[in-house]
């Protein structure tokens, strides 16, 4: 099967699109109950991953208000999870870091998901299990491509 072809890619990215929105369903009923939206634990494990960010970026990243965001962050900077901290490169601005309480309370939140998960991928059958654990570096890699509309790609520039 020929998959450089614009139709065909265009079919693969349909078949995708509703695929994820399958699947954003079942991780949200995969995430333990732990008082934490989805966009907190999102806003989380994007500084987790970036590093200590501004403000104003993580708002744009997440699809948020920089107000609405502005309280999450106090609301998690009270329960511990993440800290303010001056810029290395200007004493001015304020970034956005996250605690080791916030890295647990991440890390559990995963174990959790991926206890629950595994129970579900053991009713697949061991040829779907085989096409997952093959599928993992494509969706890795897709998950990292950059993207024109990220935000951080603005503000580099």
């Amino acid at each position: 099967m020929d998959l450089s072809g614009t139709t065909a890619l265009d079919s693969i990215a349909v078949a995708l699109a509703a695929d994820f929105e399958r699947i954003v369903g079942l991780y949200r009923s995969l995430s333990p109950a732990s008082g934490l939206s989805m966009t907190a634990a999102a806003t989380l494990a994007s500084i987790e991953r970036l590093g200590p960010q501004r403000l104003t970026l993580l708002a744009a990243r997440e699809g948020v208000t920089q107000p609405a965001m502005t309280q999450l962050i106090s609301r998690l900077e009270e329960s511990g999870l993440v800290r303010r901290e001056p810029s290395p490169d200007d004493g001015r601005v304020v970034l956005v870091a996250i605690t080791e309480q916030g890295q647990a309370t991440l890390a559990h939140r995963r174990s959790a998901r991926a206890e629950r998960l595994a129970g579900i991928i053991a009713q697949l059958s061991p040829d779907h299990r085989a096409a997952l654990a093959a599928a993992l570096p494509a969706l890795d890699a897709l998950a990292g491509v950059p993207r024109e509309d990220d935000p951080a790609r603005a503000t580099a520039r």
